[in-house]
């Protein structure tokens, strides 16, 4: 089950025209690349907005057209162009692969604005689209429960990647028009006109007002939306100890991928997943979605078969008395351990 619809993958980059990527396990739906060997921005693409439309989750570009990039949504993986920041010449790669519904998306007309959505209901994941109405609105994200874990982009502007989590404030679940941006290192916030988490339901997000992030009249926006799965994925936070003898978290599963971000003070959003890090060690290798950074060594986190540990003291993933968001996607379920 959770190999169906999670999975990452290693390649390396051959500088080739049509080098088609395989050994995803089926064919993703939202695609999120990084080069790991040099400096180049994490590339997003999804096959609700087609191929060839490229988003950056370290930068605030709008949406990119461009031939060499991502080429095709494939049976076991996809198809990649010339671009050397996804297939350069020798270049090592990761690519993050979730599955929604093959391309096939449906009008949603849950919410007082109506989306375009492509779900994913086994597996707690949607990609919504929508055209902003500059005010307060609710948006149907096609799943059966209320979102977890929210990112949403301008696809028109130059605008920040806006993200909510349930449990990004301290003290549980976000204040409403609470946020944290994917393309920063920021600590969590409030304002006017962001996320009105207090609105989610089983159907629709909310969002208060007209931001530019959110809502801006007429402005194209795309949402990758999650709520957690028992044995597959999980959202929720921790609190760091400041020591090498760190939390340990349960999932109820071994994650693939686990993404950690500090909200109660600056911090990176700090990636580890089972593709690149194939044993526990002190010198894990980690990506940060926040920033362009080619791949570091050097923070020990354990994957278990029931969740993970952390055995370091770093600010940025155990901070003494900081809180963390975490997201975390499935590899082997603990209650079928290995025979899943």
């Amino acid at each position: 089950y959770p190999g169906k619809q999670f999975n990452p993958v290693l390649y390396t980059g051959n500088g080739s025209d049509g080098h088609a990527i395989t050994g995803v396990g089926f064919q993703p739906d939202l695609v999120w690349l990084k080069k790991r060997s040099a400096s180049a921005s994490n590339q997003l693409y999804d096959s609700s907005r087609g191929t060839g439309k490229l988003l950056s989750s370290d930068n605030t570009d709008a949406e990119a057209t461009y031939s060499t990039v991502l080429q095709s949504f494939d049976s076991d993986g996809f198809t990649l162009g010339t671009s050397a920041a996804i297939n350069g010449s020798s270049a090592t790669m990761v690519g993050w692969c979730w599955r929604a519904n093959g391309g096939t998306t449906a009008s949603n007309s849950d919410g007082s604005i109506t989306s375009t959505v492509q779900a994913n209901t086994a597996a707690g994941f949607s990609i919504v689209t929508y055209t902003g109405s500059g005010s307060t609105d609710t948006i149907g994200h096609g799943l059966t429960q209320k979102p977890d874990f929210i990112i949403t982009k301008n696809r028109d502007g130059a605008y920040s990647w806006t993200t909510t989590h349930k449990n990004m404030n301290s003290g549980g679940e976000p204040a409403n028009n609470g946020r944290i941006y994917l393309n920063s290192t920021g600590a969590y916030g409030v304002g006017s006109n962001l996320y009105d988490f207090g609105s989610f339901t089983n159907s629709v997000f909310a969002v208060n007002g007209g931001d530019n992030n959110l809502n801006a009249s007429g402005s194209d926006y795309v949402s990758y939306v999650w709520h957690s799965v028992e044995g597959y994925s999980n959202f929720k936070s921790y609190v760091g100890n400041g020591n090498t003898d760190g939390p340990f978290v349960h999932l109820g599963f071994r994650p693939a991928l686990l993404v950690l971000k500090k909200t109660t003070s600056s911090g990176a959003w700090n990636v580890f997943d089972s593709g690149r890090k194939t044993f526990n060690s002190s010198s894990n290798p980690y990506i940060v979605w926040s920033n362009s950074d080619a791949e570091a060594n050097g923070v020990p986190i354990d994957f278990l078969s029931n969740g993970f540990k952390i055995r370091s003291s770093g600010s940025g993933v155990n901070g003494s008395g900081a809180t963390f968001i975490y997201m975390a996607w499935g590899d082997v379920p603990f209650k079928y351990n290995n025979t899943f």
